[in-house]
């Protein structure tokens, strides 16, 4: 399911990228991130514990949001910059720009862009990770991107039940 790539350039740059299939629209979950992540904590109220506007607009690029989320069992926050915003393609890209993952990492880029699922009702959740580890001992963030997908089906579920 998961898959990891590192590059040539060297071994602590990588990129983690999965596939979420989900019942919901390509749409809704997109405007989750984009346009309400302040909701995601009711969502996924295990994984996500809120999401806070920094500075700028919701969902739109170069706006900072601040998320406070647990993971492997330990209360994290993030600091990140919306990059990307690309609507029509049911994309957005988070930089992260303070926080835990700063702690491993020298940069961390989330982006999530969602698909209709061709031939049918729901979609296809993609998320891609591309990061560079300070140091060789730096896992590659397998477990963040198994959280990922938990937070995934985590949405659909609050968002089929919205309906």
């Amino acid at each position: 399911m998961a898959e990891a790539a590192t590059t040539n350039a060297s071994s602590l740059v990588g990129k983690l990228e999965t596939d979420v299939e989900i019942k919901a629209s390509a749409g809704q979950f997109h405007h989750m991130f984009a346009g309400r992540p302040h909701h995601v904590s009711k969502a996924s109220p295990g994984n996500i514990k809120g999401c806070d506007l920094h500075e700028g607009d919701w969902g739109k690029v170069g706006s900072i949001v601040y998320w406070n989320y647990v993971h492997d069992g330990e209360a994290k926050v993030a600091k990140e910059r919306i990059e990307a915003v690309e609507p029509e393609k049911n994309l957005i890209t988070f930089r992260v720009i303070e926080g835990d993952l700063m702690k491993e990492y020298k940069s961390f880029l989330l982006t999530i862009q969602v698909t209709p699922k061709h031939g049918g009702p729901g979609s296809i959740v993609h998320w891609h990770l591309e990061y560079e580890k300070i140091s060789d001992e730096v896992a590659h963030p397998e477990t963040l991107l198994q959280f990922c997908v938990e937070v995934s089906k985590e949405i659909d579920e609050h968002l089929l039940s919205e309906e």
